[in-house]
């Protein structure tokens, strides 16, 4: 995949994350895909696994932009680095994140997401995810 490529697929992926569209995101996961990101521990294994764990998420956070940085092209994949603003113009905090993915026939078959706050501490996505659990 060329840079350009990356940087395309990058954008519309995140878009579907932006829009919280779980039918449109898994579109992007190979059915045997690996996600890997800080809410699940031993990562989830396939499609149906992260659509189902992706209505739940995007069922208990609120609305969130992610907007991309950066982009790099692998061999194999890129890895991408993101921005996101929770809640309405950010109100409820901001993240940045970066993503490894490995691409295998256009779809995503390995994912590993890593992110941290920015700001004030709890003021980004671990508020929201700790909220939910409970």
């Amino acid at each position: 995949m060329s840079p350009m490529d990356c940087e395309r697929f990058n954008a519309d992926w995140l878009k579907a994350w932006t829009d919280k569209d779980v039918d449109r995101l898994v579109g992007f996961y190979s059915e045997d895909t690996v996600y890997k990101d800080p809410q699940t521990t031993d990562g989830l294994k396939g499609r149906e696994a992260l659509r189902t764990y992706l209505t739940g998420l995007f069922g208990s956070t609120p609305p969130m932009t992610y907007t991309p940085e950066t982009v790099w092209a692998i061999q194999g994949g890129f890895c991408g680095r993101w921005y996101c603003e929770i809640g309405d113009k950010g109100e409820g905090g901001k993240m940045r994140g970066f993503d490894l993915v490995i691409l295998e026939d256009g779809l995503i078959s390995h994912n590993e997401v890593y992110v941290h706050p920015l700001g004030e501490p709890g003021s980004g996505l671990d508020s929201f995810v700790v909220e939910a659990i409970r």
